[in-house]
């Protein structure tokens, strides 16, 4: 879905920006709130993903993002929503 590929950008950012990439870093997506959904998106459609931190810092558990899902200019979807990113035991 478009809020899960938000979701898996906003970790992949998170993960090369605190150098955790390479470290099997466990996320557990944790809510979506103020989902908006703006036009259908069908196969073909090129959607641009843009994703930013509301709160959440580097060595934190808990982080709320902001996402956007465009195609072509046009916004698709709109949410925030909240993860726990975390290194395995």
């Amino acid at each position: 879905t478009i809020i899960e590929a938000m979701a898996q950008a906003a970790a992949i950012m998170v993960g090369v920006s605190a150098d955790l990439a390479d470290k099997n870093m466990l996320v557990y997506f944790m809510g979506i709130d103020k989902v908006k959904f703006r036009r259908k998106v069908v196969p073909g459609d090129v959607l641009e993903l843009n994703v930013s931190v509301i709160r959440g810092k580097p060595g934190g558990k808990v982080w709320k993002f902001a996402g956007r899902a465009e195609v072509e200019g046009e916004l698709a979807c709109e949410a925030e929503f909240t993860a726990m990113m975390d290194l395995p035991a």
